[in-house]
């Protein structure tokens, strides 16, 4: 008779291995069309290019196979294909910025800069990382440095404004937004803070509507997360950012309650802020100006704050249509920041829908995988984690791409991993970092539960199989 044992789960790491080959290959192909439909010729830093992004990847994997042993076998090669694709794109694009300027900066060797730094950074988290329920002992820390780290652009002196938001610090000719590594540390404060709390917040409240409210003692911490969103909205004049950090909260506190009159309140009382916020605020009131209706003369030449960059990138989807122009055959350069706000438009114009489509899938893939880590990880804190940062890369995700799209207000959030942005790119591989050392620990042996495995033999006695006094015998022993 047939009866299903226990095997552990495989580490994975050769079929990590094998979707490198893949991912590597998506952004040298991209590399090499780019070059043959512009100059006609392969690109000469290619064997440059090729060897340094395909070292970068296997040290990755060798770290990941030496410390991690166990961790998600998809996460990794998702990551670098989608490195991969951006640097690509950004590299296109500095053709095409040269051919119009000759003066023109050049993105794709600081891209590439960044790209070394962040996988750097990546596998730090992994070495020093032993254990992420290390992490929950610096709960309120996190919370004081994410805080900081929000503030820091406030600063005079020290804050940059850039295209109309005030998100960076820079000294000299440097640059940092400092609220990508503030994503990190609020993921990680709201983590610690609702694996204490979420038996506390679960409790039931009135009822109104049919609606099962929380107690109104609890509703200190949404505020208080709610204050923080405003005033980011409003001084830093930063809608995503703002819509980000607030759905985060929102987002794991659903998760450690599961209840959903969470996610009405929360969106409630952010769409409030920006009804008030809007009135008070012109800035904040002109992204909804340009989201309602692009298409006005009036908007489309204003300027600062036109909607020539939403109109143009619609434009330049509609011209890929559904396969695209192919590599280097459109003219994305026309699209204000198409290396960067705007690279999705850049993407949709020379892939088409398909190869977005194609793309979605990748982020939907990665997120999901960040789900299931955290539903294989058994404490409270490992699981609120993991499930806040796949939400933060896909709702970073939404927000872009709704936004290029008309769905939402447009925003200057960055694609992960694909966008031009070294403080993206150095905290979305941060991000990658700590979710392979959790599902390193969910999927270890010993530490999460292992794999059915169907062999054959006798089934074990049960104890409905026993004598009575047996019976009774395994039930103390069970107690």
């Amino acid at each position: 008779m047939a009866t299903v044992a226990m095997r552990p789960a495989r580490s994975g790491r050769l079929t990590e291995l094998l979707l490198l080959l893949p991912a590597l290959a998506l952004g040298l192909y991209a590399y090499v069309q780019v070059g043959l439909a512009v100059d006609g010729a392969v690109p000469a830093r290619l064997t440059t290019y090729a060897a340094g992004f395909s070292v970068l990847a296997i040290i990755t994997h060798l770290v990941v196979r030496w410390r991690a042993p166990y961790a998600d076998p998809v996460i990794l090669p998702i990551a670098v294909a989608l490195n991969g694709i951006g640097l690509a794109m950004i590299a296109r694009l500095d053709i095409a910025y040269k051919a119009k300027d000759p003066n023109a900066h050049a993105f794709a060797s600081g891209q590439l800069q960044w790209t070394i730094l962040g996988i750097a950074l990546g596998l730090a988290v992994i070495l020093l990382l032993r254990d992420h329920r290390t992490l929950r002992r610096f709960t309120y820390l996190s919370l004081i440095g994410g805080l900081i780290m929000l503030l820091l652009p406030l600063v005079p002196g020290l804050g940059k404004t850039i295209n109309g938001s005030r998100i960076w610090i820079g000294v000299s000719s440097f640059s940092f937004q400092p609220g990508e590594i503030a994503k990190i540390l609020l993921a990680i404060f709201f983590a610690g803070y609702l694996a204490t709390q979420r038996d506390n917040l679960a409790l039931a409240g009135p009822k109104i509507l049919g609606l099962q409210l929380p107690r109104i003692r609890d509703f200190g911490p949404i505020l208080i997360a709610w204050g923080v969103a405003i005033a980011v909205l409003v001084f830093e004049k930063d809608l995503g950012s703002s819509l980000l950090f607030f759905g985060l909260f929102v987002a794991m506190l659903y998760v450690a309650t599961e209840r959903v009159s969470w996610i009405i309140i929360g969106l409630g009382m952010f769409l409030a802020g920006v009804i008030l916020a809007g009135n008070l605020f012109s800035h904040v009131y002109a992204r909804y100006e340009i989201w309602r209706d692009p298409l006005s003369t009036e908007l489309y030449n204003r300027s600062p704050g036109g909607s020539f960059q939403l109109v143009q990138g619609l434009f330049g989807m509609a011209q890929g249509g559904l396969m695209g122009t192919g590599w280097g055959y459109g003219h994305p350069e026309l699209v204000y920041a198409a290396h960067s706000d705007s690279i999705t438009a850049s993407l949709g114009e020379e892939l088409g829908l398909t190869g977005l489509i194609a793309i979605l899938l990748l982020y939907l893939i990665l997120a999901l995988r960040a789900i299931r880590i955290g539903l294989n990880i058994r404490d409270a804190f490992g699981k609120l984690l993991c499930g806040g940062l796949g939400f933060i890369l896909a709702f970073q995700v939404f927000v872009v791409v709704g936004g290029i799209t008309r769905v939402i207000p447009l925003t200057g959030l960055t694609l992960p991993f694909l966008a031009q942005g070294g403080s993206s790119l150095i905290a979305n591989w941060m991000i990658i970092g700590l979710l392979l050392r959790m599902s390193n620990g969910a999927r270890q042996p010993g530490m999460s539960s292992p794999t059915p495995q169907i062999v054959d033999g006798p089934l074990p006695p049960t104890i409905g199989d026993l004598s009575d006094d047996q019976q009774r015998t395994e039930e103390v022993r069970l107690r």
